[in-house]
């Protein structure tokens, strides 16, 4: 027995579908046509008798080479924003870092006492039960 999933057909549904199809699968699908329509042309163009080779790879390796320099610039622009940015808050920075230091210092002190005060009865405990230990093995001892 197989169930059946609902297929809802109310209008919103419909419409989603025209809009998946049209928007979607229709430029997925030219885009691939022209592709493949591309190379070919490009393979007859290439490939026939009085075909140039060598101008065609030089066209291929611009193709390539642009979104990596147009990838690259963003990144320069990117760097050079982060650098002025930097050189700016630099100006700033060292009284603030200062400021901060201070009370990482102020913090370190007070957390190294609570440590210290927590630690402190453990310890103390652990060296009450080694006396009484030391204590008792003296006494059984000839």
């Amino acid at each position: 027995m197989k169930a059946k999933l609902p297929h809802p057909e109310h209008y919103s549904f419909l419409q989603h579908r025209r809009q998946v199809t049209r928007q979607i699968i229709l430029p997925v699908v030219i885009s691939a046509v022209l592709m493949l329509g591309l190379i070919v042309l490009i393979s007859f163009a290439t490939f026939k008798s009085a075909g140039d080779v060598g101008r065609w790879a030089a066209v291929s390796t611009i193709w390539i080479i642009i979104p990596i320099l147009l990838t690259g610039l963003i990144v320069l622009a990117i760097l050079i924003g982060l650098i002025y940015l930097m050189a700016r808050a630099l100006s700033a920075l060292p009284h603030y870092t200062g400021l901060a230091q201070d009370y990482v210092n102020i913090a370190q002190s007070y957390i190294m006492r609570g440590a210290a005060m927590v630690v402190k009865p453990v310890i103390a405990l652990d060296g009450f039960i080694e006396n009484i230990k030391a204590f008792f093995e003296r006494i059984t001892t000839p």
